[in-house]
């Protein structure tokens, strides 16, 4: 059962018939893995945080810079030069110090993937290169962990849901296949709007506390966001069979 404290922190949310008590209770007890700490998973992780996530694990090797300030909001100019993840998980601690925040001062690997990706309820992909998202692509299929991948550079975003325990779900490398030599398109290299990376940010969150809760989800749909126009498209594909990955 939720503590009386947990009952009136979350009590909006337990309002909601479709979340209640017994939602908010997976919640609670829910692992979820957070890859970059940028301008994505700043909010990412810190709306989890808020909302009662149970634990979070995230990963991270780059110190702050001024240019980081704009758009990652748990940042600012005392922190220039400090380790991403140690600042977000301290200020995220102080936003909800009923949570664990674990953090991983690190660049995601091949070992790291093995080791803390079997160990939690989702990965979110805040990364911003094709490389490492094929990376965690690959091993949340091989452990059958529930993947959102979120990116976003300019005014534009996009947002993709892998699970791999549901039948006919496709997976990143089903939509993008890897190439020899991936373009290099981040927002070092095209720019980004802070706003964007909120908007984006926030339906990765709320997939997840879906997903978390045992709501329905949409797989096999990409989302894109065309912030110049303020307009939603979605996608459907299917999986490849010959997919290398997840076929």
């Amino acid at each position: 059962m939720l503590t009386v404290k947990e009952t009136l922190r979350y009590s909006r949310q337990i309002m909601l018939p479709k979340i209640g008590e017994a939602g908010q209770l997976r919640l609670t007890h829910s692992k979820v893995l957070i890859i970059g700490l940028g301008g994505l998973g700043n909010p990412t992780a810190l709306y989890l945080a808020a909302a009662g996530v149970g634990s979070l694990l995230l990963i991270d090797g780059d110190t702050i810079e001024v240019s980081n300030l704009p758009r990652q909001i748990l940042f600012n100019d005392d922190d220039i030069g400090l380790s991403k993840v140690a600042v977000a998980a301290q200020k995220i601690a102080r936003n909800n110090p009923d949570i664990v925040v674990e953090e991983i001062d690190e660049m995601l690997d091949q070992s790291l993937a093995d080791y803390y990706i079997p160990q939690v309820d989702v990965v979110i992909d805040c990364s911003d290169n094709f490389a490492t998202r094929q990376l965690i692509n690959r091993h949340c299929i091989e452990h059958q962990v529930p993947l959102i991948i979120a990116s976003a550079t300019g005014f534009d975003g996009q947002l993709l849901m892998v699970d791999s325990n549901i039948k006919n779900s496709a997976c990143y490398h089903c939509l993008y296949p890897e190439q020899d030599k991936e373009p290099e398109q981040n927002c070092q290299t095209l720019g980004i709007l802070g706003p964007v990376l909120a908007i984006i940010a926030g339906m990765a969150c709320l997939q997840a506390i879906k997903q978390l809760s045992g709501l329905p989800m949409q797989l096999n749909q990409l989302s894109l966001f065309d912030g110049l126009s303020n307009q939603w498209q979605q996608f459907s594909f299917k999986k490849q069979p010959q997919c290398p990955v997840c076929g």
